[in-house]
């Protein structure tokens, strides 16, 4: 019998890189590229930052969402169980990470008391580095 893999939990999950983030990277505006890639977390992580950073909580909240789902589905899709970590270091991670912090400040901006209890914890499961890299 061999063994491998973290015997106390579910091994990490990686995802791809994501198409969208060469775009961002070279100055593309989040909303086109969002329009363009509608799965890419990091572009709605973008949009979601920015409409918090404008005051548009909202709208911030909406975007953080949008994110966070299509992140989740991305996990799933490469093996995620709905638990485990996802590395900060993997840089293809942090459009996922990224989003559901943004949820996490939009929903305390809201008063939305649960909602940041959860996105805390899920951080936090995912890994306690990206709550701290992310100003949390």
């Amino acid at each position: 019998m061999t063994l491998s893999g973290n015997l106390l939990g579910p091994d990490p999950t990686y995802l791809p890189t994501d198409p969208a983030a060469a775009e961002l990277a070279g100055g593309a505006a989040a909303d086109a590229v969002a329009a363009a890639h509608p799965t890419s977390s990091l572009a709605w992580a973008l949009l979601a930052e920015r409409a918090l950073t404008d005051g548009a909580t909202i709208t911030a909240y909406a975007y953080a969402r949008t994110g966070y789902h299509r992140g989740l589905d991305q996990l799933r899709r490469n093996g995620w169980k709905g638990h485990g970590p996802v590395p900060w270091s993997h840089e293809p991670n942090r459009g996922f990470l990224r989003a559901l912090a943004a949820l996490h400040r939009a929903a305390a901006a809201i008063g939305e008391t649960d909602e940041v209890e959860r996105t805390r914890t899920f951080l936090d499961e995912c890994d306690p580095v990206a709550a701290k890299e992310l100003g949390l």
